[in-house]
């Protein structure tokens, strides 16, 4: 596939089924996020990968975190099974570096851009996959219990797999129509 088709043609696939990429299909989905816009070279994140039992496990975890900061109870209850939705999800982790030029948001903007690259590589290689975020993202228990330190921010799930439906296609937007001109 050519770099133009991907990108205009890449869309969210919620729903996934397995295979989901591995060996050198996953290696190449991690070294395109290692390829991102990365000011200093600092590589301010962390990919935590969950596939087999490891989803059963980020779905306990997601349970306790909602739990521990009250979240609804149809939420409580949807929280275990939010990682079997798809055979491999990729948690992306901000990690500010100690940096006096480059900003923890600049930083925090690379890792949400290791998220796009993923995705991009993944449906270059036929798989699907979406960007989920939500309540767990901003959830400072799931950030502890993940092991995280108090600067670190969950930037996207990324779930991925082989789409057991077709996407519907993108809507077609003029790009005017979000340009302003100087």
């Amino acid at each position: 596939m050519d770099a133009i088709t991907l990108l205009l043609t890449r869309r969210s696939c919620a729903a996934l089924q397995a295979p989901a990429p591995d060996g050198v299909a996953l290696e190449t989905i991690l070294r395109a996020a290692l390829r991102v816009p990365d000011f200093q070279e600092l590589r301010p994140y962390e990919f935590i990968i969950a596939q087999g039992e490891g989803l059963q496990r980020l779905g306990a975890i997601m349970e306790r975190a909602a739990i521990a900061s009250g979240q609804p109870p149809d939420i409580v209850k949807r929280a275990p099974r939010m990682p079997l939705r798809a055979p491999l999800v990729i948690v992306v982790v901000a990690k500010a570096r100690d940096s006096v030029v480059v900003h923890p948001l600049e930083q925090q903007m690379t890792a949400g851009c290791a998220v796009m690259a993923m995705q991009m590589a993944a449906f270059a290689q036929g798989f699907g996959g979406i960007w989920r975020s939500g309540w767990a993202m901003f959830d400072r228990g799931l950030h502890i219990e993940l092991g995280l330190e108090d600067r670190d921010q969950i930037v996207g799930f990324l779930y991925l797999g082989t789409p057991s439906a077709l996407p519907t296609p993108a809507q077609d937007v003029d790009p005017e129509a979000h340009v302003r001109h100087l």
